[in-house]
């Protein structure tokens, strides 16, 4: 494997056109802190497959676009090619591009949203890594932000609809949800579909394409993965969420990101970072069903606010951890992504 990336990084380096491609394949593994580009390949795979499965094949080429157009936005704004050859400038943007063809239906102006959208959000990620560097990195919350406003701003437009929008409504009384106990086949279902929802697909084959794309570049990571999102669906199930939010992976998908990154990236694997991690994985849960009600006037989805919120919390008090390296993963680290 080392020589193969070796390989490709020696053909990347005398071509313009691979090195471009290796940014964006870079910038996707980055969705969840991978600096690979086959991780990037294989999440590609998990995209378009998800898509297709889903009859929407225009959100796949809105992630292209949009990881594209990040990546030159990035270039012409002269940012530092260490971050920029990482694939930093790439993961929001993706992300933001996914979010918006999943979410708004199709027509001329979504694709000018896509590219906006996927452009503000390189300057949304510089401005925030400037506000954060002292405890961590901007995470995804270039692609929280960017996204909310843009689908905020479509109840303003008569040239934009949401097709995938929650309902907004007032905030009522809580109504208890049937409860059942959690089946083998609901837990599995949970399990793979909170993975593969980080990249907003419902499929248990996108899940698999993920997680051989965490383990290509960090065994570890897909280990967290697995864990944050079994622990995921077995905390929703134990307080009783609504069974389709949980056998779909709409309460597991910011976890999943929670316990990669405080498992694997900001701190080296232990006994103690798995408790910790367990932990801000647990709390995440919690955080996406509080986002979830909190947001529903607003007729928006919590998107990966919960994983970055918690994130960053648990950052905070992060030199109390045995840590990799203490100035780690803000902007100006190449090994640094979601």
């Amino acid at each position: 494997m080392e020589r193969i990336l070796a390989g490709w990084e020696s053909l990347s380096v005398s071509s313009g056109l691979l090195r471009f491609l290796d940014i964006n394949l870079r910038g996707i593994g980055q969705v969840m802190f991978q600096n690979n580009p086959l991780t990037g390949i294989l999440f590609l795979a998990a995209i378009g497959w998800g898509s297709y499965a889903a009859g929407v094949p225009q959100v796949a080429i809105a992630g292209i676009l949009a990881v594209v157009v990040s990546n030159l936005t990035a270039q012409w704004l002269r940012v530092d090619n260490d971050s920029l050859y990482s694939g930093l400038y790439g993961f929001n943007g993706i992300l933001v591009g996914l979010a918006l063809a999943t979410f708004l239906a199709p027509g001329p102006l979504l694709w000018v949203y896509v590219i906006l959208g996927a452009a503000v959000s390189v300057i949304v990620m510089l401005a925030t890594t400037n506000i954060v560097k002292p405890w961590g990195s901007a995470l995804t919350f270039p692609f929280v932000l960017t996204t909310w406003l843009l689908l905020l701003a479509t109840y303003g437009f008569s040239g934009l609809a949401g097709t995938a929008l929650p309902s907004g409504a007032v905030v009522t009384a809580f109504q208890p949800y049937p409860t059942s106990p959690l089946r083998l086949l609901d837990l599995v279902e949970g399990v793979f579909l909170s993975i593969s929802q980080v990249f907003l697909k419902a499929s248990g084959i996108a899940a698999l394409l993920l997680l051989a794309g965490l383990a290509v570049s960090s065994l570890a990571a897909a280990v967290f993965a697995l864990g944050g999102a079994i622990l995921a669906v077995l905390t929703a199930h134990l307080f009783g969420a609504e069974s389709d939010l949980i056998t779909g992976g709409l309460l597991g998908f910011s976890p999943v990101l929670t316990a990669i990154a405080l498992g694997t990236v900001f701190y080296q694997p232990s006994w103690r970072v798995v408790v910790y991690a367990a932990l801000a994985t647990v709390f995440t849960v919690i955080t996406q069903a509080a986002l979830n009600v909190a947001l529903t006037p607003f007729a928006i989805p919590a998107l990966t606010a919960p994983f970055v919120l918690v994130t960053w919390l648990f950052l905070l008090p992060r030199q109390r951890l045995e840590q990799k390296d203490p100035a780690a993963r803000d902007i100006e680290n190449p090994a640094a992504g979601a």
